[in-house]
């Protein structure tokens, strides 16, 4: 997967993606970052790419010209088909089903706005998708691109096992369950025995039980959502 992402603040991704999965999934080859600096496709001396809004209000908006201009020029150098994506708030809500539905993509050209907001012709002609990464408002589009290309990175076939991705939270609707590890006991705080009998079918059965009560617990919304409790006798 090609993914370029376009931004006025290019120094902001330095360091996110050279580390850990997202840096052996460039160096296995699975996945490409490319960055853009969106001021280099602006064609005034002074790379201006916000104006005042018509119609008078706060704030600047930023220009459709070099939107256009970039998404041109990226497209104009590879035969791919690509898919351009803009992070906006009233963009659809990032989601697990999302990804896995865009991780099959061959380029992605991923657009971050600033100011006040983006001229609605980027929205209307240039955009083929909005996403929103949560109904909060941030100061521009670079941390929902960082979350977006982690969260979908990992989701890319060879970047992480199998089994990982089929046991954490999401992948059936439900959270995941408690997890544990050494020592057995810490500070008078056990480890729950059934991790510790070696019958796996308990154990399965304990952890589909933990992972529904954490979900009735703190995200309840899921169950209604995805179904769940349709086969599922909710914990108390």
């Amino acid at each position: 997967m090609l993914i370029e992402i376009v931004s006025i603040f290019p120094g902001f991704f330095q360091g996110v993606f050279t580390e850990s999965i997202i840096k052996r999934a460039q160096e296995k080859g699975l996945v490409e970052i490319r960055i853009h600096d969106l001021r280099a496709f602006c064609a005034d001396r002074h790379r201006q790419v916000d104006d005042s809004p018509y119609g008078g209000g706060p704030g600047m908006v930023m220009k459709p010209e070099p939107f256009f201009k970039a998404v041109d020029a990226i497209r104009a150098k590879t035969t791919r088909k690509s898919k351009v994506v803009l992070f906006s708030p009233r963009g659809r809500l990032l989601t697990q089903d999302k990804l896995l539905k865009l991780r099959n993509l061959k380029h992605l050209i991923l657009l971050c706005g600033h100011y006040e907001g983006v001229d609605e012709r980027v929205h209307l002609h240039l955009a083929e998708e909005e996403i929103s990464v949560g109904d909060y408002v941030l100061t521009g589009g670079e941390i929902p691109a960082m979350v977006f290309v982690d969260a979908l990175v990992r989701l890319l076939p060879g970047v992480l096992n199998v089994s990982s991705l089929q046991e954490e939270s999401f992948a059936h609707g439900l959270l995941e369950y408690p997890q544990y590890t050494r020592p057995r006991e810490f500070r008078g705080m056990r480890v729950p025995e059934i991790l510790l009998s070696g019958n796996h079918e308990n154990i399965r059965q304990w952890r589909h039980r933990e992972a529904l009560a954490r979900t009735v617990k703190f995200r309840p919304d899921l169950l209604q959502k995805n179904g769940v409790l349709d086969n599922d006798e909710a914990p108390d």
